[in-house]
C-alpha cells in the first residue's frame, strides 16, 4: 500500500490556515484544533501519531521506510508532508511553522547548513547523546549536525564532492594518472586539448552562477588551499592569503580559458550536461551524477569513458563541501517520544541499507562505502569515502542565509571581472563580520 502524503497545500485547507492568517504569516499553521505545545518542554515524552516534514523523494524510498514503520506501530503512525523542491521555499515554511509554535510539523528534515540557525532559535530540541550510533557514523555528518556540542539531527544522509574526468583522454594523452592539484590539472588539459579529439573542449567547470552552489565551489577552492570562510568559533576569515589563493583559483581559471565562458551560468545540472555532452575535461559534481552519465542508451556520450576521484587542490587532494540532510525533532509536538523513536528507527544502518535499493543517496554510515554488495552497484563509493572523511561544511552560522548571499556576490563579482579578488574578499570579509556580530 503506498504511504499517505499531505502535500503543504493540502494542510493549508484545514483549520491551521486561520491559525496562520491569524497573526499575518502565510505558507504555515498549526494543527486543525489549532493547538500549542510547549516550546520549553524539552523531555521526549507522550506518544501516538507524528507528521515527518520533508520535500519529495522521488526514488520513493523514503516513503518505503515509512510504511515499515507504519506497519509496526499503528497507534503512532507517520504522515509525510511534503514541502516544495526549492530549498529556500522549504526553509520558509519551516520557520514560520516554529515562530508560531505550530504543533503541525513533528520531525523535520533539514539541510546540514540550517542546524546553526534552527539550534539557536530553538526551533529543534537537543537530541540524547544515544540517540543515534554516531560512533559508526563518518565524523563529517556528526559534526554538521552538532551545535555548541549538542547533537541536534541525526544524520539522515550526505553528499561530497566528486571529479568526474575521461578516462579515455587521459590515456590517449600517455596521462597514467587523473590529477590531484590544480597545476596537474592544467598540466594535463595542456596535453589532451591537442588531442585532435578534443577539439573545441574545455579543461573544468564547476558551478559558478550565483546561486549556492558558488557558495560551495568557492568554500571547497579556500578550503582546498588551505584556508576557511569562518574560524572554529564562527569568526570570518576570508581576507587571508590562504583564501585569496582559493578564489584566484577561480578568477584565473575563466581569465586563463580553462573553463567555459558560460560556465558562470552553470548550477548542477548545466555542469552534469556540459561533461556528458563531451564539452569538458573535468568536472566538479556531486555523486547522482553517476548514473546519468554512465547511461547506455544513447543519452550520454561519456558512457563508459570517464572515471571518478577526490578533488583537486592546491598541495594535494582537495576538500569537499559536505551536503546531506539531518532529521530533528520539534519542541512543539506533543509526541516527543514517537518523533525520537522514529528517528532513531529511519536514521539506523539497516533503513540506510534498505534505502540503497531504490535511491543513490549516500548514507552516514562508513561502513557501507565498503560493504561489497553496495559498492558492486555504485563503484565509486570508496572514493566518495575519501572524499566524505576530509569534508568540511559551509559556514556553521546561524545567520546562514545573510551569509551565503554576501558569499555569493563577492565571489561573482570576483568571478565577472566586476572586482578584483582583493577587493572582493575584503568586502566579503566586511559583510560576514557585520552579520557575525548581530
Amino acid at each position: 500500500m503506498r504511504q499517505r502524503r499531505h502535500t503543504w497545500q493540502t494542510i493549508l485547507t484545514t483549520t491551521a490556515l486561520a491559525t496562520a492568517a491569524a497573526i499575518g504569516l502565510t505558507g504555515c499553521g498549526g494543527t486543525g484544533a489549532g493547538t500549542k505545545a510547549s516550546a520549553s518542554a524539552a523531555a521526549f515524552e507522550g506518544k501516538g501519531p507524528i507528521n515527518y516534514v520533508s520535500s519529495r523523494d522521488s526514488s520513493g524510498a523514503a516513503n518505503k521506510s515509512i510504511e515499515e514503520w507504519n506497519a509496526a506501530h499503528p497507534d503512532e503512525k507517520v504522515t509525510f508532508i511534503e514541502l516544495p523542491d526549492s530549498a529556500d521555499q522549504q526553509r520558509q515554511q519551516l520557520i514560520q511553522n516554529a515562530q508560531i509554535k505550530s504543533d503541525t510539523f513533528s520531525v523535520l528534515n533539514l539541510d546540514v547548513v540550517w542546524n546553526s540557525e534552527f539550534a539557536a532559535n530553538k526551533w529543534v530540541l537537543p537530541l540524547p547523546a544515544d540517540a543515534v550510533p554516531t560512533d559508526k557514523m563518518i565524523p563529517a555528518t556528526v559534526d554538521a549536525a552538532t551545535y555548541r556540542d549538542n547533537l541536534v539531527g541525526a544524520p539522515y544522509y550526505t553528499d561530497g564532492a566528486l571529479f568526474y574526468f575521461r578516462q579515455d583522454l587521459l590515456t590517449a594523452a600517455g596521462i597514467a594518472a587523473p590529477p590531484k592539484t590544480w597545476d596537474e590539472m592544467k598540466d594535463a588539459c595542456t596535453k589532451i586539448l591537442a588531442l585532435p579529439e578534443a577539439a573545441g573542449m574545455s579543461c573544468y567547470t564547476g558551478q559558478f552562477d550565483k546561486n549556492e552552489a558558488l557558495t560551495v565551489n568557492f568554500s571547497e577552492a579556500v578550503a582546498s588551499a588551505g584556508g576557511t570562510v569562518v574560524d572554529a568559533d564562527g569568526k570570518p576569515t576570508v581576507d587571508t592569503p590562504e583564501a585569496r589563493e582559493g578564489l584566484s583559483l577561480l578568477v584565473d581559471g575563466f581569465k586563463e580559458g580553462l573553463f567555459p565562458s558560460d560556465a558562470i551560468t552553470y548550477l548542477e545540472e548545466q555542469g552534469r550536461r556540459a561533461f556528458q555532452d563531451g564539452k569538458v575535461v573535468f568536472l566538479r559534481n556531486w555523486p547522482f551524477l553517476y548514473s546519468s552519465l554512465s547511461a547506455t542508451d544513447g543519452s550520454s556520450k561519456v558512457a563508459g569513458k570517464f572515471g571518478v576521484t577526490s578533488i583537486p587542490g592546491v598541495d594535494g587532494t582537495g576538500v569537499s563541501t559536505l551536503g546531506g540532510r539531518n532529521l530533528a525533532v520539534s519542541p512543539f509536538t506533543p509526541n516527543k517520544a514517537t518523533a525520537l523513536e522514529f528517528i532513531k528507527f529511519f536514521t539506523s544502518e539497516e533503513q540506510a541499507k534498505k534505502r540503497l535499493e531504490l535511491s543513490s543517496r549516500a548514507p552516514a554510515y562508513a561502513d557501507l562505502y565498503e560493504d561489497p554488495a553496495v559498492v558492486a552497484k555504485r563503484p565509486f563509493f570508496p572514493t566518495l569515502l575519501e572524499s566524505l572523511q576530509n569534508a568540511q561544511p559551509r559556514p556553521k552560522v546561524v545567520q546562514y542565509g545573510t551569509t551565503t548571499k554576501a558569499i555569493q556576490e563577492e565571489a561573482y563579482a570576483a568571478l565577472t571581472g566586476e572586482k578584483d579578488t582583493d577587493a572582493a574578499l575584503g568586502a566579503m570579509q566586511a559583510k560576514l563580520e557585520e552579520i557575525t556580530a548581530k
